[in-house]
């Protein structure tokens, strides 16, 4: 599950370094950017940030391009997580 959790940090840390996608991932999650560290310690919300991108295909490939990380590490992680739902 460490691998798991490394790569849903891994998002977050990209998704902090794009404002726009941060933006709208506050907006959906409810969260905002003062409370986001406080949040980040609650039970589901690594799986949270990956759901945010398993749930937009052009997020999800814009995350793998820029970390060199395979979609199907992130489905993985996000399963390994308690993910579930549509992939």
């Amino acid at each position: 599950m460490a691998d798991a959790e490394d790569t849903a940090i891994a998002v977050l840390v990209w998704l902090a370094g794009e404002p726009e996608l941060m933006g709208r991932f506050l907006a959906l999650t409810g969260l905002e950017a003062s409370n986001l560290r406080e949040a980040a310690r609650e039970p589901g919300f690594l799986v949270g940030v990956l759901s945010f991108l398993m749930n937009h295909e052009p997020t999800l490939m814009d995350f793998c391009a820029a970390s060199g990380t395979r979609p199907e590490e992130v489905s993985r992680a996000f399963h390994a997580l308690g993910g579930a739902g549509e992939t």
